[in-house]
């Protein structure tokens, strides 16, 4: 279970990442077109393991509690995301294709973050208990 001190620190960072991709969307839209997007699907790979590291170690979390963090994170994030593109969609692109676009490498992050978590505390179990 995590503390409250947990929470509100997974919620900060879970705003401050958000706000962080909505900025990168919505002043390098061309970025995420063309090969320009598949290499930023690549490259966001690093960066969203990075973001759970950070994620652990900011909020102090256990091998157990990572899971619990992330979903903490990607959650918040992901209520932004929705909320933003539903009814506030011109913070991303007044472009249809460019938010499609977005959309996709926001839910592909999301996807490596979750699996990144899952890998983080399994490996971080088998290390303990070897």
């Amino acid at each position: 279970m995590l503390r409250t001190r947990q929470i509100i620190i997974c919620i900060a960072l879970a705003l401050l990442f958000w706000g962080l991709a909505t900025t990168y969307i919505h002043y390098l839209p061309g970025s995420l077109a063309g090969w320009r997007g598949d290499v930023g699907f690549l490259t966001s790979v690093p960066v969203a393991l990075y973001c759970i590291w950070a994620v652990r170690r900011y909020a102090g979390l256990t091998r157990e509690q990572l899971p619990s963090g992330a979903l903490v994170v990607l959650g918040t994030a992901m209520l932004c995301d929705a909320t933003a593109l539903r009814w506030f969609n011109g913070m991303y692109s007044t472009n249809d294709h460019v938010c499609r676009v977005a959309s996709a490498w926001l839910l592909w992050g999301y996807g490596v973050s979750a699996l990144g978590a899952l890998v983080f505390a399994q490996r971080r179990q088998a290390d303990t208990t070897v």
